[in-house]
């Protein structure tokens, strides 16, 4: 609620700020560089109502306003003077460049009036804005509401540095015990529960950031703690041991901060996501225009292939743990699971003749076009598991429960890499390679991704 209201107060901002812009340089435009009189006509009014629109969702598709308490002044003079100066660039070529003109140079004069005139007013309310909020956040009971998990002497110091600081954006509500023994921060911050509650702890107390005092040597551990308290939403910190910091592991964005490493909630930049997502409906779209002679054909295979429908739909569970049915054409003899789940393997009798084949070019899977429309999925992300299966991966593996944070994907990494996983293992195999995508994830590693499964569908190789 709270990164709600700055969000909606900063976009009222950077709308009044862009109209006043976009006033003073069609002022200038017409006066000074084309030499005619100011009429405030159609045309002006236009602009002054529909351009700032134009610069507010320029600066949504930026991730201005995603996670907005977080964003330091040096950022916001980052994320400012980039989206000023390609801004300016779309504003050009859309709505002021014209073939009659005295000069050519009118041009540049038009760019640099309005990326000087947009920079300048635009900055200095969304500098004295920022200012604002971080001394908001920075007084007392403002900050991120913040546990600690651990209750060493660690824990300790790690709270003593941080409330010293002047910088200081934690609120803290208290710390979770691990081992029932260390009970040092008693008396310094309140203490909320074992370890063992710790997702109830972190419901009720609506948890922003979570600092692990944990030892690193503890592997089993932290990885156990991270992997439930890593939602995509909190801020996770946790002190680096020495081979982090040797590595060149550790971070600095804070220089009077405490040194902690921040486990970093998403590698996508949320301007690739939302150009990912364009990616996928605009691409999903042409897919299933263009492939509707593949559909016919595979219908018609499937159909005469053996009896049974032609799609089959089955339970996968999404992003956050949602549940959807994906779409994929039938490969399979009908009741082919009447024993129970049952993965598929090299030479399995229930596949049938033209399955096989469809497995192998990935033709099965062209339906799945649909469950990206429909916001189920994506073209690149972790293959959807079933709950049956997910359940045994997690007793073994528990961070497989971070590749549900994201949109499936038709196709992964993992997937390009092992095709079809015939049992539990292979699907910890394949997990490896998803999680790495994960915390890697990027829009040029998704282009690379999707011209690997190309070659796959192409050369008939996969599994």
């Amino acid at each position: 609620m709270k990164d709600r209201f700055w969000a909606s107060f900063l976009v009222i901002v950077d709308y009044i700020f862009a109209a006043a812009a976009w006033g003073v340089f069609f002022y200038l435009r017409k006066t000074q560089i084309e030499g005619q009189d100011f009429i405030a006509d159609t045309k002006f009014y236009l602009g002054l109502t529909l351009v700032p629109v134009f610069w507010v969702f320029f600066y949504f598709i930026q991730g201005t306003y995603q996670d907005i308490r977080r964003i330091f002044r040096l950022q916001m003079v980052n994320l400012t003077l980039v989206s000023s100066f390609f801004g300016t660039i779309i504003l050009f070529f859309t709505l002021l460049i014209d073939d009659d003109v005295k000069s050519y140079q009118n041009f540049y004069k038009s760019i640099f009036f309005l990326f000087g005139l947009h920079l300048f007013i635009a900055l200095i309310p969304r500098l004295i804005f920022n200012t604002l909020l971080i001394r908001f956040i920075r007084s007392n009971g403002h900050g991120f509401k913040t546990i600690i998990i651990g209750g060493n002497e660690k824990a300790v110091d790690i709270y003593n540095e941080l409330i010293q600081q002047e910088q200081n954006t934690n609120s803290f509500i208290g710390y979770v015990n691990v081992n029932g023994k260390d009970t040092l921060l008693n008396g310094l911050i309140p203490y909320l529960g074992h370890a063992n509650n710790l997702e109830e702890v972190m419901s009720q107390h609506e948890v922003e950031e979570v600092i692990l005092a944990v030892e690193s040597s503890d592997h089993n551990r932290l990885k156990d703690i991270i992997s439930r308290v890593d939602n995509g939403r909190i801020r996770i910190k946790l002190l680096p041991d020495m081979y982090a910091i040797l590595s060149g592991s550790v971070e600095m964005t804070n220089i009077y901060g405490a040194l902690l490493i921040e486990i970093i909630p998403d590698a996508m930049p949320f301007w690739q996501q939302a150009i990912k997502r364009l990616m996928d409906v605009m691409l999903s779209l042409i897919a299933v225009i263009c492939l509707i002679p593949f559909y016919i054909f595979s219908a018609l295979a499937v159909k005469f292939s053996s009896p049974g429908p032609i799609f089959f739909l089955q339970e996968r569970v999404g992003v956050n743990g949602k549940v959807f049915r994906i779409i994929k054409f039938r490969t399979m003899y009908v009741n082919s699971e009447k024993q129970g789940p049952q993965l598929s393997s090299e030479g399995d009798p229930r596949i049938t003749p033209i399955g096989r084949f469809m497995r192998k070019t990935r033709l099965d899977e062209f339906p799945q076009f649909v469950n990206v429309l429909l916001g189920q999925m994506s073209l690149v992300g972790p293959r959807p598991e079933r709950q049956f299966y997910i359940d045994q991966i997690v007793k073994v593996e528990p961070q497989y429960i971070h590749l549900t944070k994201v949109r499936p994907g038709i196709t992964s990494w993992g997937q390009v890499k092992y095709g079809y996983a015939e049992n539990v293992d292979q699907m910890l195999q394949r997990m490896k390679f998803d999680l790495i995508y994960l915390k890697n994830r990027s829009l040029a590693l998704d282009i690379k991704i999707m011209f690997y499964t190309v070659i796959i569908v192409i050369k008939a190789k996969g599994k």
